[in-house]
């Protein structure tokens, strides 16, 4: 799912070394967005990627450690999937095809599983501030994807000079999670699309010919 371009193995790791980690994190990601966090085990991860502990262990000394790679994954596949549409949302027209691609999404999905993020946070925010943080940054990354596009139309003059990108950008954010959540508990976009409605809607009153 992710559209990220591979990374370069680090230098300490040989190419075959990295494509063993790179299936350990994979398999660990699918498992902990199916299963959860407390539910995934490492005999789990060690079967689903075909690894030893004695491999495995030798990546990841313990369990959190592969967490936050997983965490780091989920982040690039998140970002990845709302390309090439994030970054640039610098229009309505902009926002809102990349609110029908979102849509699209959770079709495609089956309205299941939420976001991966989403539900990594409510697992582990208050278990691990080590990985609060790497989620905490990986919610930064997303919410600057949408605060571009808006401080561009801010600075083009699209937007009201009293409007706020910033937390217009922090407010889209906020009401895609929550929308997400219902999205996932209903079984159903709706909530999705009449959330990512009002926020556009809202912004387009903002604009300096509304």
């Amino acid at each position: 799912m992710s559209l990220s371009t591979p990374k370069a193995p680090p230098r300490s790791l040989t190419r075959k070394g990295f494509a063993t980690r790179e299936r350990i994190v994979s398999a660990a990601a699918e498992l902990i967005f199916q299963k959860g966090v407390a539910e995934t085990t490492t005999q789990d991860v060690c079967d689903a990627a075909g690894v030893s502990f004695s491999q495995l262990y030798h990546y990841f000394d313990d369990k959190m450690k592969l967490v936050r790679a997983v965490i780091a994954r989920q982040t690039e596949t998140v970002l990845g999937a709302q390309q090439p549409f994030l970054g640039n949302l610098d229009s309505v027209s902009a926002l809102r095809a990349w609110r029908d691609h979102l849509v699209a999404i959770q079709r495609h999905m089956g309205c299941e599983g939420g976001c991966p993020l989403g539900s990594l946070s409510s697992e582990l925010s208050e278990k691990s501030p080590e990985a609060r943080a790497e989620l905490a940054t990986g919610f930064a990354r997303w919410e600057d994807g949408i605060r571009s596009g808006l401080r561009a139309m801010h600075e083009r003059g699209e937007l009201r000079a009293d409007a706020d990108p910033d937390r217009l950008a922090l407010a889209m954010l906020a009401t895609l999670q929550g929308a997400l959540i219902l999205t996932q508990v209903r079984r159903k976009t709706a909530p999705l699309e009449a959330a990512l409605d009002a926020m556009i809607d809202y912004i387009e009153s903002l604009t300096a010919t509304s």
